[in-house]
């Protein structure tokens, strides 16, 4: 199938599988597209099972490995929902919050990706470094599905701001640590360097060049903007920023998700305060969210479509339930050490921890870097764990954070100490 075709395919199928959940589940849009997507998926392989003839899941599968589901998600999906997500999260919130949210992404992401690596190679016999990789590639939010579910949950702003702004830095920091773990672990398979050293360079490049390189032309496109007062050129540079930028960032060999986020923060604040129009800011809003939910429309509906791509034999089942208690477990120590910390210092929302635990989303990007990785004896074994992980959260924990916000996050609570 060409690329037009493949792209057809995926918008019709998405309609349609959105409007079956709108008329019959009624389930948040991103969830109820996947859920069908899983319904038909299994249904075509039970099917299948039954009828060996008709050899529909074979040919499915085919086009499903075909897609090539990692790459139309790290180079080009991506970009494009990070940056709309950033837009929508203001500086000022984030300001208020720099700490944890620094905190969360970085000391939370390394504590995460040690406790799931270690646990996972224990349970499975799973070499330590392979582990690892796992690990950081299962310990970072996903963005997309967290900014999907806030907008069904109406939190508290500051809690709201924490969830997000956090899932948009350790995606790209666990997106760098990965990077660096695939060099020590698969050094003759992804050109990486082997070495330590060779490892913190990386880490510093990718972390600290997507950031400069974010700022540098979301600052860039500001000044333009700033002359330019027609929004619908407007809307199309801040699209060329999101494609361009994120392009740039990938021939640079620096952090391309970083630099979407920081590009579009800066947007979202400062261009949308001083370098538009209340008629621009108001398309530019408008586009970026229309953009934001057909993507995820699209990208939920792939993921639930990568059941295909996925090894379902019995010791993966079994060590994909146990994954995810390891990830359930990762995110609270990651989520309760940084507020742990801070605590003393300051306060935080009445159930800052559960809900935070609980509303660490996996999704699409978890899935596309195990896809990504080198061929070996383990990658089905982290495939199928990580789909697993993936799914349970999306769906169970998708659905239920917003009453667990409503039980246990009413109040704020008073500084302590």
């Amino acid at each position: 199938m060409s690329l037009l075709q493949i792209a057809s395919l995926l918008i019709v199928l998405a309609g349609a599988f959105g409007t079956i959940n709108y008329l019959f589940l009624r389930l948040p849009s991103a969830i109820g597209i996947l859920v069908v997507a899983l319904v038909a998926s299994f249904a075509v392989i039970g099917t299948d099972a039954l009828f060996p003839s008709l050899t529909v899941e074979e040919a499915i599968r085919a086009e499903v490995l075909e897609l090539e589901f990692s790459e139309a998600l790290l180079e080009g999906m991506l970009g494009l929902l990070l940056f709309a997500g950033a837009l929508h999260v203001k500086l000022s919130d984030l300001r208020k919050d720099w700490l944890v949210i620094l905190l969360m992404a970085t000391i939370g992401v390394g504590l995460s990706t040690v406790i799931v690596g270690a646990g996972f190679s224990w349970l499975t016999g799973m070499p330590l470094m392979v582990a690892l990789v796992f690990g950081a590639l299962i310990s970072p939010t996903d963005p997309v599905a967290v900014l999907g579910v806030l907008r069904e949950a109406e939190l508290q702003k500051s809690l709201e701001t924490k969830i997000a702004g956090e899932s948009l830095f350790n995606d790209g920091v666990g997106y760098v640590v990965y990077l660096v773990l695939i060099g020590l672990a698969f050094p003759s398979g992804d050109g990486h360097g082997s070495g330590l050293a060779d490892a913190a360079v990386l880490f510093v490049r990718e972390a600290l060049g997507g950031a400069i390189l974010g700022l540098v032309l979301g600052w860039l496109t500001f000044r333009v903007m700033r002359r330019i007062d027609d929004y619908s050129l407007e809307v199309l540079i801040t699209l060329g920023l999101a494609f361009g930028g994120y392009e740039l960032a990938v021939w640079l060999h620096v952090s391309a998700p970083i630099m979407a986020v920081c590009a579009g923060l800066l947007i979202g604040d400062i261009g949308t305060r001083y370098g538009m129009s209340e008629e621009t800011r108001l398309y530019v809003a408008a586009f970026w969210k229309l953009i934001d939910e057909i993507l995820n429309a699209v990208l939920f509906l792939m993921i639930g479509f990568e059941v295909f791509a996925v090894a379902f034999e019995f010791d993966f089942l079994v060590s994909g339930c146990m994954a995810i208690v390891l990830a359930l477990l990762a995110r609270l120590v990651a989520v309760a050490v940084p507020v742990l910390m801070l605590k003393p210092f300051r306060a935080f929302n009445r159930g800052v921890i559960p809900i935070m635990t609980w509303g660490g989303l996996k999704g699409g990007i978890s899935v596309a870097l195990a896809l990504a990785l080198p061929e070996s004896d383990w990658t089905p074994l982290i495939l199928t764990a990580t789909y697993i992980v993936v799914v349970f959260s999306i769906v169970v924990q998708g659905l239920t954070v917003t009453r667990l916000a409503e039980r246990v996050g009413r109040a704020p609570e008073l500084p302590q100490g």
